[in-house]
């Protein structure tokens, strides 16, 4: 199996607010030791450009954003010091595609991080997003451990006959199209949607 789309280090910051605003970033980090999260894919992180910083902290964060300085989408990806010695190389792409590659005990892990177009997009805005998706889990080395992370805006259902191989029966909701999408990008890439393989109670799917 080439990669799964979750992991415990996913926060969309659409809720509480942006990291662009003062604060968020202390707030991160309280969360992140307490759940003991070592690399944490942001979404809506609302900065521009794309770069490299270390709070005081010392947490390293990689940035990827738009160009405009509109402070709009935008993904990043928090590492502890711990992390941050494994990373060996990241590559942002635009504000809703970032990449790392880390070190692992047994095998190297890729990440990307997403942050999707709504389901309500324009097509041609959502096929670009996909496309995009598609090229940079291209570029990932075939022994790699995959993983997909973010805010995917997508409802992928529970019914999951004839996709076995790509997601269980406890999705939340009923498939829309940003779910067909997922599951499509998934079946082709020998991908598993890991938030439907087991049973969550409703408030936290």
């Amino acid at each position: 199996m080439k990669g799964q789309t979750e992991t415990p280090g996913r926060w969309n910051l659409k809720a509480i607010g942006t990291a662009y605003e003062t604060g968020k970033v202390a707030q991160i980090k309280r969360e992140m030791n307490k759940y003991n999260i070592k690399i944490l894919g942001i979404s809506e992180s609302r900065w521009t450009g794309n770069g490299i910083t270390t709070t005081n902290s010392r947490n390293t964060i990689i940035y990827s954003g738009r160009e405009d300085n509109n402070h709009r989408e935008g993904v990043a990806i928090v590492m502890t010091p711990t992390a941050k010695k494994s990373l060996i190389e990241w590559g942002p792409i635009n504000e809703r595609l970032i990449t790392a590659r880390f070190n692992g005990r047994y095998a190297k892990t890729s990440i990307i991080v997403c942050y999707a177009p709504t389901n309500d997009a324009e097509v041609e805005q959502k096929d670009t997003f996909y496309q995009k998706l598609q090229k940079a889990i291209d570029k990932i080395p075939t022994h790699d451990v995959l993983l997909i992370i973010g805010d995917l805006n997508a409802k992928v259902g529970s019914l999951n006959e004839g996709r076995e191989k790509t997601m269980g029966k406890h999705g939340c909701g009923t498939i829309n199209n940003n779910g067909e999408r997922l599951v499509d990008i998934c079946e082709m890439n020998n991908c598993v949607i890991g938030g439907t393989i087991f049973t969550h109670k409703k408030i936290n799917k």
